[in-house]
Order: C-alpha cells, then structure tokens, then sequence
C-alpha cells in the first residue's frame, strides 16, 4: 500500500495581498466562467493534488477570506502591505511553510489560468528550482524546494523574488509546457479580457472530490484539513481561525467524525500555564494519513481514466 512519507509534500503559496491598483478593480475575486481569480487558482492547486494551500491576504482581507472560507485553504496576512512588496507577502508565508513541507509551489493570484497538467509537471521535476515555460516564456507557478526557503527568508529582497532566486545558489530548471495559461496575467483591464477570451477556450477536464459515507457524507477534504491543522497547531481555535471556520462549527464537524466512527479523533489537556491543548489521537492520525493518500491514488487512477475514454471527444 503507498504511504504518504513515500511522495514528497507539495504545498502551495498564493499572494493575494496587493492593492490591484492598475486593474481598478480587486483582482482577486473578478470572475473568470463561474469562478473567482482566486477560486480558480485553488482549484487548480487542488486537482493536481496539492492540499496543503496558503492564501497570503492584505488589502480587502476579510473581505477576500470570508469569499474563500470553503475552500479548504489557510489564510495569514501581511498587515503592512500598502508599504510593502510581494516579495514580503511570499516571506509570511515561506516562514509558515518552513518545516512542514519538502517544495512549494509558488504563484501570484492573478495568472489563474495554468493547468494541473502544469502543476503536476513541476511536481515530477527533482529540481530544486523551476518553473514553466511556454513559447520560451517562464510563467508560474513557480516550485521551490523546501531546502532554497532559509536562503530566500534571509535575503536582502533586491529586486523581489526573481533577485532572490537568482542568489540562491542553484539554477532555475525551465520545465517545457505546452499552456499558454502560465503566462496570462490580470493586471490590467486589457489582461483580463485577453484571459476571459482565453479561458473560453480552455479544454474540458475531470474535478474529483472524496468523500466517505454512511448514509450520509461525514469526512471530506474540508475535514481533513480541520484535523491536520489541530495537529500543526495544538488548537481547534486556531485551527478555525485559519480555516475562517467558526469555533462552533469546527466542534460540531469533529463531534460528527468521532459518532460515525465510534472513536475518539481529538484528544484534549486541560489548562496549565500555556492553556489547554488539542491534537489527533493515533487514530485521528491514521484516517487523515489515509485520506491523504487514497484521495491522491483516486485522482490519479480518475486522470487516466478520463484520458481513456473522452481523448479527442471533448476537444
């Protein structure tokens, strides 16, 4: 049976922080079909299989979390960023990532349209940096190895992340794709044209998610995420804050898995100096390492599947 600490932890990085000053309008939740900026860069995050998502916020925060409280992401914000850049926006959350991952995937929120096809040929580069490139152009997102974020955390920030990068100490390898969406920006009101034009041309693919049943859906992705960040954070408040889930609402979704499963999945201390503590029982632990790894054979065995039987019906 594969096992999670077979295939490296992939994260992802979103800078959303900007004050969208040349498109007019907040870049972040301007609609591209059905879905936000923002929105599609998640999803697309989450079809290649990337569950681990960090949404950097600043200008029109809450706005923006409380848009995108379902969907499963962790928010920190850069409350200085009507005087900072995005290269301090990436350092907010490089500095979280630090130690919980093995590479991150990094990208502005305003080119929403690359691929998981993309994504997932970054992914199964061993470089320590890359990006894509389309029609000898790079584009984003850009994979950063767990390994390059001391170095780009201690960085004087010259010439943003492009300057860090090239003082890190490695080359960036330039992954061949054939998507033209790691190029498309939305910085101005001429950009997001081009991308609604362009996303109106954009192929068909599958959208798994995974849920498991009794009568009825008890554990999805959204409870998956809850757990892991009652592990990272010894917290189900600060798992909820993260999460943009009400306090309330966090209990009631760990009270429903441990009734359906007949065990406890949160174990609790009680007070002391530092407060009282939350964490996953060993049993908590396993159903969200299994998870993990049963959702990612799943949307890989759906990829294949999709490729067998709509090649060439769909294009």
């Amino acid at each position: 049976m594969p096992n999670r600490s077979d295939r490296p932890e992939t994260a992802a990085l979103i800078v959303a922080a900007g004050m969208s000053s040349r498109m007019g309008n907040f870049k972040p939740m301007l609609t591209i079909g059905e879905m936000s900026i923002a929105e599609r860069v998640i999803t697309t995050f989450q079809q290649a299989g990337v569950s681990r998502i960090v949404v950097i916020t600043g200008y029109q925060a809450e706005l923006l979390e409380r848009h995108l409280a379902g969907r499963e992401v962790v928010f920190l914000r850069n409350e200085r960023y009507e005087e900072t850049q995005m290269f301090d926006s990436a350092c907010i959350g490089l500095q979280y990532l630090r130690g919980k991952c093995d590479r991150v995937l990094f990208t502005p929120v305003d080119i929403p349209l690359f691929t998981a096809a993309t994504v997932r040929a970054l992914l199964a580069s061993d470089a320590p940096l890359a990006c894509p490139v389309c029609e000898g152009r790079p584009g984003h997102p850009t994979m950063i190895s767990a390994d390059l974020i001391d170095g780009i955390l201690s960085d004087s920030g010259e010439n943003g992340l492009q300057g860090a990068f090239s003082r890190c100490g490695v080359m960036m390898e330039r992954i061949p794709v054939a998507d033209p969406g790691v190029l498309h920006d939305a910085d101005t009101p001429d950009d997001y044209q081009n991308l609604l034009r362009y996303h109106n041309e954009q192929l068909i693919r599958p959208v798994v998610h995974v849920s498991l049943a009794r009568e009825k859906p008890f554990f999805d992705s959204r409870a998956a995420m809850l757990l892991a960040l009652v592990q990272e954070t010894g917290s189900v408040r600060m798992a909820c804050q993260r999460m943009q889930l009400s306090y309330s609402s966090g209990w009631n979704v760990i009270r429903t898995l441990e009734s359906q499963l007949s065990r406890p999945l949160v174990e609790r201390s009680q007070g002391g100096a530092g407060g009282g503590k939350s964490r996953l029982t060993p049993a908590g632990q396993q159903l969200l390492d299994r998870y993990g790894d049963y959702t990612a054979a799943v949307r890989a065995e759906a990829e294949a599947l999709f490729d067998d039987y709509f090649q060439g019906v769909l294009e």
